[in-house]
């Protein structure tokens, strides 16, 4: 059901601040700005103020950039109190606005509200994810970071050889000390992950499915059930393949722009990664897609397109398992010697 909008208002949110922008007569130009606080007490004061201007839930929409925890109370807030918002990621708006020169919140504020107002048409209303995705995304987080604090204290080793032993001697037994524990928490951590999976009939159900794919271990999986919404977001397999910056675009114009087709940057480079690991691990032990690349380098295709189609073959295995709801079935075992 469409709503009848009649108020907009941009949020343009930083640590310390939410700079806000209401738009109530676009055409006149005067709008109302303000500041309050990015805190439980600034959020609270500031939706009251509205409710005594007689402003109903249903004729206001909030627009804001996705900053990540930053806007986390924000949405906390408007979702308890029914308010519609929309988080809308900040290259968009960027793009959205023109030429402009100079910057500051109060004018980012006034475009973030335009937004809202000029693209209605592509409006997609936000909803906060469960409390267990929040702690699922957030655990990924702490996994990856120990995961480069390990690999960074693991190059001390590569000193061997080039200094002098009785130097590096302490030095190396505090850095296996350390790597010990690093490697001791990350197990802990993706225990925990795994009871949180578990603990959920349906994303432990889904963690089970993902992993009968060929290439795809626990943490590709894990990955794939959090940025989907337990593949809840996004309609097909091709629209995530595009958030995941491996499907291909064309790259040309005219006469004289006559490009390869390609990936584009913009892109989950996490998720990304993880598929590009999967891709290799199903080109090696997957006798269809060892057979696949074979035959597509031998009639001369480069490597690593090949290998990025292996990663959207595994991308729409994993939406196929999910929505039949039965393992993965490897059709080349039943084959005729």
């Amino acid at each position: 059901m469409k709503k009848n909008y009649q108020t907009f208002i941009g949020v343009d949110v930083s640590k310390s601040k939410l700079d806000f922008c209401i738009v109530t007569e676009p055409s006149s130009g005067q709008h109302q700005f303000g500041i309050i606080s990015n805190d439980e007490k600034g959020i609270k004061n500031f939706l009251s103020n509205l409710k005594k201007k007689n402003l109903s839930n249903e004729s206001v929409l909030f627009c804001l950039e996705n900053t990540g925890v930053y806007s986390m109370p924000l949405c906390c807030w408007l979702q308890a109190n029914h308010f519609d918002y929309w988080v809308v990621p900040a290259l968009e708006i960027k793009r959205s606005t023109g030429i402009k020169r100079g910057k500051s919140d109060k004018a980012d504020a006034k475009d973030i509200a335009r937004y809202a107002l000029s693209h209605l048409h592509a409006l997609t209303l936000s909803v906060l994810p469960e409390k267990n995705f929040l702690e699922l995304r957030l655990l990924l987080a702490e996994r990856e970071k120990l995961v480069r604090a390990i690999s960074a204290f693991k190059a001390s080793a590569e000193n061997k050889g080039f200094l002098p032993a009785d130097i590096l001697k302490s030095v190396l037994q505090h850095n296996q000390k350390t790597v010990m524990l690093l490697q001791q928490q990350l197990i802990k951590l993706e225990k925990l992950i795994e009871k949180l999976m578990s603990a959920d009939p349906v994303l432990g159900h889904q963690f089970k499915l993902l992993q009968s794919i060929p290439g795809v271990g626990k943490q590709t999986a894990v990955n794939l059930i959090v940025f989907t919404h337990a593949f809840s977001t996004f309609k097909n397999w091709r629209k995530f393949a595009c958030y995941c910056g491996i499907a291909p675009f064309p790259y040309g114009s005219g006469t004289s722009i006559k490009g390869r087709t390609r990936v584009n940057d913009l892109a989950n480079k996490k998720l990304k990664s993880l598929l590009n690991l999967a891709a290799l691990s199903a080109k090696k032990h997957d006798t269809e897609m060892k057979n696949y690349f074979q035959r597509k380098v031998d009639e001369g295709k480069n490597k690593m397109l090949v290998l990025n189609a292996i990663r959207c073959k595994i991308v729409s295995r994993a939406f196929a398992v999910i929505q039949r709801d039965s393992p993965f079935v490897d059709l080349n075992k039943f084959k005729a010697a």
